[in-house]
């Protein structure tokens, strides 16, 4: 049996790993996939919770935490699309949505 700290401790490493993508990268596609990143970490945190207490509650939120990311992946991907579109670059300090 693998103890939680190993668990937490992974996602803690995969939540500082999203958090540092996430300040430091200005691609919008790596500040996206920050941002992924840092949901699966919560979701394994509540995973690993939810096997150490053996209750079924980590994995419903889970579920509803894979459920808003699969639906912001698909708006989110949508929405970096038109705006390549409408400016040819992906990155964040040349896209200045105000002006044309």
């Amino acid at each position: 049996m693998v103890p939680i700290s190993y668990y937490l401790g992974l996602s803690a490493a995969l939540f500082i790993c999203g958090i540092a993508g996430f300040l430091l990268k200005r691609n919008i596609i790596t500040i996206f996939m920050s941002i992924e990143l840092m949901l699966n970490a919560v979701n394994l945190s509540f995973v690993a919770f939810a096997a150490q207490l053996h209750n079924l509650a980590g994995q419903v939120f889970v579920f509803f935490v894979m459920v808003v990311a699969a639906a912001e992946a698909a708006v989110g991907l949508a929405i970096i699309i038109a705006v390549y579109r409408t400016r040819n670059t992906l990155n964040v300090d040349q896209v200045d949505l105000l002006k044309l």
